[in-house]
C-alpha cells in the first residue's frame, strides 16, 4: 500500500530534545480526515488490484465496484466451502418465522460481506436480509446452539481479510446486524446505501449441487440503483452468448461472476479458481447483452417457482411448454424451468439466456428490495427493461424509513427490452 503523506502547519511540528520531533495530538476532525484519508487509500488499491472490465475515469463508483465484487467473490467461496460440509454435523439449519430456511451460509456471507464493506465504506449503510436476533435467542435457549454460531464465525474468520485486530464472534453477529431490519432508519431523502442478498435461492442452496443460487450485491444511489454484483456458484459454464460481436464467454467449470456499473454495460467472467487472488485481467470478461427476440411467443420466460402459468396474465392468451425442442405455434409460449431465487432470474435475461421473468405480487407476500436491486442494473445495463405490470419504475424508496420492501404494481416484469412494451399491454389488458 502507498505511503500516505500528510501535510501539517508548521506550529503543530514541535522540536523536543536530542532531535526527535513530537506531534501533539490532532484535533478530532484532522484523526477523522487522516482515517478517511487512509481508507480511500485502501479502497484504491483493492480497485487497481482487482482488474474490472473498465477503467477508473469511466465510472464514478469504480472503487465501490471493485471491492463489492471482491467481497461477493469470496462470499461465494464460503458459500461452496459450507455446503460442502453443511451438513457433517451440529446444527446448520434454522427455520424463519415466515417457515424458509437459513443456513450459516446466509449469515456468514451477510457478516462477511457487512464486514469488508464497513472497512472502506463506514459511512455508507447497510440493508440486507437477516440479523442475528434468532441466533442470540437460540444461543441462549439451547447451549447445543452455540455449536451454529461457532461454525458462521469460523467460515467467516477464514475468509475475512486481516483488519489487524482479532475477530470475535461479537463482531461477528454485530456485523449481520448491521444490515438488520433495526439498523437504520432512513427518511423521504434521497441516500446511498448497500443492498444485500446473501443467498437468494436458499432451498436450492440446500436441495443439491445443481440448484442455483445467488449472492447479490447493490450500490444505491439517490434512489437509482448504481452498481451491482451478482455470484452464482453452480452456473453452469456453457457459454454467454454476445449477440452484438458474434462472441461468447466460454467457461471452464462451474460458476459466473456478473458485474455492473451505471453507464459501463454488465460485464461477466468465470469465478476465480482460487478467491483471494485477483489478478484478473480485463481480456477475461465479456460484456453480457439480453438476447434480440422481438416475437412474444417465440421468447424464453421464467416465472417464480412458487407460483405457475395460470397464475400470470399473459396465461389468457399464450399456453405453456417446458419443452425447449417441441415444435410452438402462436398461441404457446416456452418456459424456462429455473429452480432458483429471483436473482437467477435476473442473471438469466442478463446473459441472453431467457427473453423475459415476470413475478407476480401477492396480497400475503411482501416483495423484498434485495430480491431485485442488483437485478435491476444487470438488466438494464446489458440492455434489457425493468417495470411493474402497468409499465412504472421500481420504486426502491417506497418504504421510506427502511428501504427494505417495494410496491410494484401487479407485480414485477423484467425482458429483454424489444417485448418490454407490447408485454405490459397484455398485461394490463388481462390482469385483474
Amino acid at each position: 500500500m502507498p505511503l500516505l503523506h500528510l501535510s501539517l502547519p508548521p506550529h503543530r511540528l514541535l522540536a523536543a530534545g536530542r532531535g526527535r520531533m513530537y506531534f501533539p495530538p490532532a484535533p478530532r476532525h484532522t484523526r477523522l480526515s487522516v482515517r478517511a484519508a487512509a481508507g480511500d487509500a485502501a479502497v484504491s488499491v483493492a480497485s487497481e488490484a482487482y482488474g474490472l472490465p473498465f477503467p477508473p475515469e469511466r465510472a464514478s463508483h469504480h472503487r465501490e465496484l471493485a471491492a463489492a465484487a471482491a467481497a461477493v467473490e469470496v462470499a461465494c467461496r464460503l458459500c461452496v466451502d459450507v455446503k460442502r460440509s453443511l451438513f457433517s454435523g451440529g446444527k446448520s439449519i434454522l427455520e424463519k418465522n415466515d417457515q424458509t430456511p437459513v443456513t450459516i451460509a446466509d449469515f456468514g456471507v451477510q457478516a462477511l460481506v457487512s464486514l469488508e464493506l464497513q472497512k472502506l465504506f463506514p459511512s455508507i449503510p447497510l440493508v440486507a436480509e437477516e440479523d442475528s436476533a434468532s441466533l442470540r435467542s437460540s444461543k441462549a435457549d439451547d447451549d447445543s446452539s452455540d455449536v451454529l454460531v461457532e461454525s458462521i464465525f469460523s467460515a467467516v474468520a477464514d475468509k475475512v481479510s486481516n483488519s489487524g485486530s482479532p475477530l470475535t464472534q461479537d463482531d461477528v453477529l454485530r456485523a449481520i446486524d448491521r444490515g438488520g431490519k433495526d439498523a437504520v432508519s432512513f427518511d423521504s431523502n434521497p441516500a446511498t446505501y448497500w443492498v444485500l442478498d446473501p443467498i437468494d435461492g436458499t432451498r436450492g442452496f440446500l436441495r443439491g449441487d445443481d440448484a442455483l443460487y445467488v449472492v447479490g450485491l447493490a450500490l444505491v444511489v439517490n434512489g437509482k440503483v448504481t452498481v451491482g454484483v451478482m455470484g452464482c456458484p453452480n452456473w453452469t459454464n456453457d457459454t454467454i452468448a454476445n449477440e452484438k460481436d458474434g462472441s461468447s464467454a466460454a467457461c471452464n467449470g462451474r460458476g459466473i461472476l456478473m458485474v455492473s456499473h451505471l453507464g459501463c454495460g454488465t460485464w461477466s467472467r468465470c469465478l476465480s479458481a482460487e478467491i483471494g487472488q485477483f489478478t484478473v485481467a480485463p481480456d477475461i470478461w465479456k460484456r453480457c447483452f439480453v438476447d434480440p427476440c422481438s416475437v412474444v411467443h417465440m421468447a424464453r420466460y421464467c416465472i417464480p417457482d412458487s407460483q405457475t402459468w395460470d397464475m400470470i396474465p399473459l396465461s389468457v392468451l399464450f399456453n405453456s411448454t417446458t419443452g425447449e425442442s417441441d415444435p410452438r405455434n402462436e398461441n404457446e409460449i416456452l418456459l424456462l424451468s429455473v429452480f432458483c431465487g429471483s436473482l437467477c432470474k435476473y442473471l438469466t435475461v442478463a446473459s441472453g439466456r431467457a427473453s423475459v421473468f415476470v413475478l407476480r405480487a401477492r396480497p400475503t407476500t411482501q416483495i423484498k428490495s434485495w430480491d431485485h436491486a442488483v437485478g435491476v442494473i444487470c438488466v438494464q445495463e446489458a440492455g434489457g427493461q425493468i417495470s411493474d405490470w402497468s409499465g412504472e419504475p421500481l420504486d426502491l424508496a417506497a418504504d421510506l424509513t427502511s428501504r427494505r420492501i417495494i410496491y410494484p404494481s401487479g407485480g414485477v416484469l423484467v425482458t429483454n427490452g424489444a417485448l418490454h412494451d407490447k408485454l405490459v399491454e397484455m398485461i394490463s389488458a388481462n390482469y385483474k
